[in-house]
Protein backbone atom coordinates (compact mmCIF):
# COMPACT_ATOMS: atom_id res chain seq x y z
CA UNK A 1 0.00 0.00 0.00
CA UNK A 2 1.38 3.48 -1.25
CA UNK A 3 1.30 5.94 1.90
CA UNK A 4 1.14 9.39 0.79
CA UNK A 5 2.97 11.72 2.78
CA UNK A 6 2.04 15.64 2.76
CA UNK A 7 5.50 17.68 3.06
CA UNK A 8 4.43 21.25 4.65
CA UNK A 9 7.52 23.77 5.45
CA UNK A 10 7.33 26.13 8.68
CA UNK A 11 6.48 29.16 6.29
CA UNK A 12 3.01 27.36 5.11
CA UNK A 13 2.00 26.21 8.68
CA UNK A 14 3.09 29.63 10.81
CA UNK A 15 1.15 31.44 7.72
CA UNK A 16 -2.33 29.45 9.18
CA UNK A 17 -3.26 31.14 12.25
CA UNK A 18 -2.35 34.94 10.93
CA UNK A 19 -4.67 33.85 7.64
CA UNK A 20 -7.33 33.39 10.50
CA UNK A 21 -7.36 36.17 12.74
CA UNK A 22 -7.35 38.48 9.15
CA UNK A 23 -10.13 36.93 8.23
CA UNK A 24 -11.52 37.63 11.53
CA UNK A 25 -10.81 41.38 11.67
CA UNK A 26 -11.98 41.28 8.09
CA UNK A 27 -15.51 39.81 9.26
CA UNK A 28 -15.90 42.06 11.97
CA UNK A 29 -14.59 45.45 9.99
CA UNK A 30 -17.48 44.26 7.61
CA UNK A 31 -19.60 44.30 10.54
CA UNK A 32 -19.46 47.48 11.59
CA UNK A 33 -19.47 48.67 8.39
CA UNK A 34 -22.75 46.99 7.30
CA UNK A 35 -24.64 48.55 11.32
CA UNK A 36 -25.05 44.81 12.37
CA UNK A 37 -25.13 45.52 15.91
CA UNK A 38 -21.98 44.09 18.02
CA UNK A 39 -21.08 44.01 21.48
CA UNK A 40 -20.44 47.39 21.95
CA UNK A 41 -24.08 48.16 20.21
CA UNK A 42 -26.04 46.29 23.24
CA UNK A 43 -28.49 47.62 25.68
CA UNK A 44 -27.19 49.47 28.62
CA UNK A 45 -29.59 48.92 31.61
CA UNK A 46 -27.32 51.02 33.86
CA UNK A 47 -27.91 53.83 31.47
CA UNK A 48 -29.76 57.44 32.22
CA UNK A 49 -33.05 58.13 30.11
CA UNK A 50 -31.84 60.31 27.47
CA UNK A 51 -32.87 60.52 23.81
CA UNK A 52 -32.53 57.21 21.88
CA UNK A 53 -31.81 54.94 25.06
CA UNK A 54 -31.65 51.22 24.54
CA UNK A 55 -33.44 49.48 27.17
CA UNK A 56 -34.29 46.81 25.05
CA UNK A 57 -35.32 43.65 27.80
CA UNK A 58 -33.61 45.79 30.84
CA UNK A 59 -36.21 45.65 34.15
CA UNK A 60 -36.99 49.57 35.17
CA UNK A 61 -39.45 48.72 37.62
CA UNK A 62 -41.08 50.52 40.27
CA UNK A 63 -38.96 53.36 39.63
CA UNK A 64 -39.62 57.44 39.40
CA UNK A 65 -38.72 58.21 36.11
CA UNK A 66 -40.83 61.60 35.60
CA UNK A 67 -40.16 63.96 32.95
CA UNK A 68 -37.43 61.88 31.14
CA UNK A 69 -36.90 62.38 27.45
CA UNK A 70 -36.74 58.87 25.73
CA UNK A 71 -37.49 60.19 22.44
CA UNK A 72 -36.94 57.85 19.46
CA UNK A 73 -35.81 55.31 22.54
CA UNK A 74 -35.77 51.50 22.12
CA UNK A 75 -37.85 49.97 25.19
CA UNK A 76 -38.33 46.91 23.42
CA UNK A 77 -39.23 44.38 25.82
CA UNK A 78 -38.56 46.33 28.73
CA UNK A 79 -40.08 45.89 32.28
CA UNK A 80 -41.67 49.33 33.52
CA UNK A 81 -44.29 47.96 36.06
CA UNK A 82 -45.51 50.33 38.77
CA UNK A 83 -43.00 52.70 37.31
CA UNK A 84 -44.11 56.83 37.18
CA UNK A 85 -43.37 58.05 33.80
CA UNK A 86 -45.65 61.03 33.87
CA UNK A 87 -45.39 63.65 31.70
CA UNK A 88 -42.17 62.46 30.20
CA UNK A 89 -41.28 62.33 25.84
CA UNK A 90 -41.56 58.89 24.29
CA UNK A 91 -41.84 60.25 20.99
CA UNK A 92 -41.08 57.83 18.40
CA UNK A 93 -39.85 55.44 20.82
CA UNK A 94 -40.80 51.74 20.16
CA UNK A 95 -42.17 49.57 23.13
CA UNK A 96 -43.47 46.72 21.66
CA UNK A 97 -43.64 44.01 24.14
CA UNK A 98 -43.23 46.60 27.05
CA UNK A 99 -44.54 45.22 30.72
CA UNK A 100 -46.13 48.85 31.46
CA UNK A 101 -48.74 46.71 33.84
CA UNK A 102 -49.91 49.43 36.69
CA UNK A 103 -47.29 52.11 35.38
CA UNK A 104 -48.24 55.63 35.25
CA UNK A 105 -48.03 57.62 31.58
CA UNK A 106 -50.21 60.55 32.37
CA UNK A 107 -49.44 63.37 30.22
CA UNK A 108 -46.82 61.66 28.38
CA UNK A 109 -45.96 62.93 24.42
CA UNK A 110 -45.88 59.88 22.91
CA UNK A 111 -46.74 60.82 19.09
CA UNK A 112 -46.22 57.90 16.59
CA UNK A 113 -45.00 55.90 19.35
CA UNK A 114 -44.51 51.93 19.26
CA UNK A 115 -46.63 50.23 21.84
CA UNK A 116 -47.85 47.05 19.82
CA UNK A 117 -47.98 44.01 21.81
CA UNK A 118 -47.53 45.80 25.19
CA UNK A 119 -48.94 44.70 29.32
CA UNK A 120 -50.95 47.91 30.28
CA UNK A 121 -53.59 46.31 32.68
CA UNK A 122 -55.47 48.67 34.79
CA UNK A 123 -52.49 51.99 33.14
CA UNK A 124 -52.82 55.42 33.43
CA UNK A 125 -52.69 57.10 29.97
CA UNK A 126 -54.88 59.96 31.26
CA UNK A 127 -53.82 62.72 28.96
CA UNK A 128 -51.54 61.28 26.89
CA UNK A 129 -50.79 62.85 23.15
CA UNK A 130 -50.66 59.32 21.33
CA UNK A 131 -51.54 60.58 18.07
CA UNK A 132 -50.79 57.72 15.46
CA UNK A 133 -49.30 55.68 17.79
CA UNK A 134 -50.06 52.04 17.50
CA UNK A 135 -51.37 49.90 20.22
CA UNK A 136 -52.34 46.55 18.04
CA UNK A 137 -52.96 43.60 19.78
CA UNK A 138 -52.10 45.56 23.07
CA UNK A 139 -53.25 44.38 27.04
CA UNK A 140 -54.86 47.61 27.92
CA UNK A 141 -57.66 46.52 29.88
CA UNK A 142 -59.00 48.73 32.53
CA UNK A 143 -56.64 51.17 31.20
CA UNK A 144 -57.10 55.14 31.44
CA UNK A 145 -57.14 57.24 28.50
CA UNK A 146 -59.20 59.67 30.05
CA UNK A 147 -58.86 63.14 27.70
CA UNK A 148 -55.88 61.49 25.55
CA UNK A 149 -55.08 62.55 21.97
CA UNK A 150 -55.24 59.46 20.19
CA UNK A 151 -56.03 60.82 16.65
CA UNK A 152 -55.13 58.13 13.80
CA UNK A 153 -53.93 55.77 16.72
CA UNK A 154 -54.32 52.32 15.74
CA UNK A 155 -56.05 49.21 18.46
CA UNK A 156 -56.27 46.64 16.08
CA UNK A 157 -57.04 43.54 17.83
CA UNK A 158 -56.31 45.32 21.24
CA UNK A 159 -58.08 43.96 24.57
CA UNK A 160 -60.15 46.87 25.79
CA UNK A 161 -62.49 45.73 28.28
CA UNK A 162 -63.19 48.40 30.32
CA UNK A 163 -61.02 50.55 29.48
CA UNK A 164 -61.47 54.80 30.06
CA UNK A 165 -61.83 56.86 26.85
CA UNK A 166 -63.99 58.96 28.30
CA UNK A 167 -63.24 62.56 26.48
CA UNK A 168 -60.55 61.41 24.56
CA UNK A 169 -60.09 62.47 20.76
CA UNK A 170 -60.42 59.24 18.89
CA UNK A 171 -60.81 60.79 15.39
CA UNK A 172 -59.75 58.88 12.70
CA UNK A 173 -58.66 55.61 15.10
CA UNK A 174 -58.91 52.26 14.32
CA UNK A 175 -60.51 49.88 17.06
CA UNK A 176 -60.92 46.47 14.31
CA UNK A 177 -60.73 43.03 15.83
CA UNK A 178 -60.73 44.67 18.98
CA UNK A 179 -62.28 43.74 22.54
CA UNK A 180 -64.63 47.21 23.65
CA UNK A 181 -66.53 45.27 26.23
CA UNK A 182 -67.63 47.58 28.66
CA UNK A 183 -65.34 50.06 27.74
CA UNK A 184 -66.07 53.58 28.21
CA UNK A 185 -66.55 56.45 25.11
CA UNK A 186 -68.67 59.02 26.86
CA UNK A 187 -67.77 62.53 25.51
CA UNK A 188 -65.63 61.42 23.23
CA UNK A 189 -64.21 63.27 20.02
CA UNK A 190 -65.29 60.27 17.42
CA UNK A 191 -65.51 62.95 14.33
CA UNK A 192 -63.86 61.58 11.26
CA UNK A 193 -63.75 58.17 9.61
CA UNK A 194 -63.44 55.74 12.98
CA UNK A 195 -63.45 52.26 12.24
CA UNK A 196 -65.04 49.82 14.58
CA UNK A 197 -64.94 46.68 12.01
CA UNK A 198 -65.55 43.18 13.83
CA UNK A 199 -65.03 44.55 17.02
CA UNK A 200 -66.70 43.20 19.97
CA UNK A 201 -69.12 45.62 21.33
CA UNK A 202 -70.91 44.13 24.65
CA UNK A 203 -71.91 47.18 26.76
CA UNK A 204 -69.40 49.71 25.51
CA UNK A 205 -70.80 53.35 26.58
CA UNK A 206 -71.76 55.48 23.42
CA UNK A 207 -73.43 58.01 25.10
CA UNK A 208 -73.98 60.94 23.05
CA UNK A 209 -71.16 59.82 20.15
CA UNK A 210 -71.49 61.42 16.80
CA UNK A 211 -70.95 57.97 14.97
CA UNK A 212 -72.59 58.53 11.58
CA UNK A 213 -68.93 58.96 9.79
CA UNK A 214 -67.69 55.42 11.41
CA UNK A 215 -67.06 52.39 9.37
CA UNK A 216 -67.35 48.56 10.38
CA UNK A 217 -70.56 49.23 12.52
CA UNK A 218 -73.03 46.73 12.37
CA UNK A 219 -76.63 46.14 13.72
CA UNK A 220 -75.42 43.43 15.78
CA UNK A 221 -72.71 45.85 17.64
CA UNK A 222 -75.29 48.57 18.10
CA UNK A 223 -77.77 45.95 19.90
CA UNK A 224 -74.78 44.55 22.28
CA UNK A 225 -73.88 48.72 22.86
CA UNK A 226 -74.76 51.02 25.04
CA UNK A 227 -76.21 54.26 23.82
CA UNK A 228 -78.93 57.90 24.80
CA UNK A 229 -80.98 59.41 22.55
CA UNK A 230 -78.03 61.36 21.55
CA UNK A 231 -76.93 58.39 20.05
CA UNK A 232 -76.10 59.10 16.27
CA UNK A 233 -75.17 55.62 13.99
CA UNK A 234 -74.52 55.94 10.59
CA UNK A 235 -76.85 55.54 7.65
CA UNK A 236 -78.38 51.98 7.51
CA UNK A 237 -78.28 51.08 11.08
CA UNK A 238 -81.22 52.15 13.84
CA UNK A 239 -81.41 52.90 17.48
CA UNK A 240 -82.09 49.99 19.69
CA UNK A 241 -85.99 50.64 20.57
CA UNK A 242 -84.28 49.41 24.30
CA UNK A 243 -80.63 49.89 24.84
CA UNK A 244 -79.33 46.71 26.79
CA UNK A 245 -77.41 49.14 29.65
CA UNK A 246 -77.54 50.08 33.19
CA UNK A 247 -76.12 52.92 34.94
CA UNK A 248 -74.16 52.32 38.05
Amino acid sequence: MDVVVEHRNESDVGAMPRCKSAGRALALTLLVAMGTPIAARAADCSSTPAPETDWTDCSKKSLVLQGSDLTRSNLTNVDLTLTDLRDSNLTSANLEKANLVRASLKGVTAEGANFTRVEAYRTNFAGISANKALFVSAELQRANFDGAKLAGANFEKAELARTDFTKADLTGARFSLSNLSRADLTGATVAGPIDFDRAFMFLTRLDGLDLSGAKGLEQAQIELACGNADTKLPEGLTTPTDWPCTYD
